[in-house]
């Protein structure tokens, strides 16, 4: 299995975008990879932002840790079929998120594997990540790795608690994606 989850693409697919986990590795030390992130919103009727949601889930070192929706954006893709499958992967099929009419993303977060260079780390690689806020409407049904979606008002998502629990500096982009819809707290 590759680490996206997804069955090791087979030597006669010439057209696979996806990477066996030797070539997911070995790309992770060479180049900076494409992120989308969405931190996922219901909005009331005027569209103004009145809960956010987090995901629940344990890291790699067995951590509880709280995050965004994120995940690669794979050749050949767009940008919003990256984020509506990670959407769909991380929230459930019935989440119906409204995609952006615009791919421009609230911020670009650049993510380095060792800290310093910004409020953004990834241990595992250079990363670029695209980050949206995304209103959905429907149910949720965590899926993959993620144990639970908390939905927050916006003034209990900025805390400094909840910035505490996020890793990876995620807790500083959730706060700049609710600034970017005038609700930070």
């Amino acid at each position: 299995m590759s680490s996206v989850g997804t069955p090791d693409p087979q030597p006669d697919e010439p057209n696979s975008a996806w990477l066996t986990d030797t070539e997911l590795s070995d790309l992770r030390r060479r180049i900076p990879l494409l992120y989308v992130e969405a931190v996922p919103v219901r909005v009331d009727g005027m569209g103004v932002v009145t809960s956010v949601g987090v995901l629940l889930r344990a890291n790699a070192q067995g951590s509880i840790t709280r995050t965004l929706v994120s995940g690669r954006v794979m050749f050949g893709e767009t940008l919003r079929d990256a984020l509506f499958r990670h959407l769909e992967k991380d929230l459930g099929p019935m989440a119906f998120p409204l995609l952006p009419a615009s791919p421009v993303p609230f911020q670009v977060a650049e993510y380095f594997p060792f800290p310093g260079l910004s409020a953004y780390l990834d241990e595992r690689q250079h990363a670029v990540a695209l980050a949206y806020v995304v209103p959905v409407t429907g149910s949720f049904e965590p899926r993959t790795d993620a144990l639970e979606l908390t939905w927050m008002t916006p003034a209990e998502a900025s805390s400094p608690a909840v910035h505490a629990e996020m890793e990876g500096g995620r807790g500083t982009l959730l706060r700049a994606a609710l600034a970017s819809v005038g609700v930070l707290g």
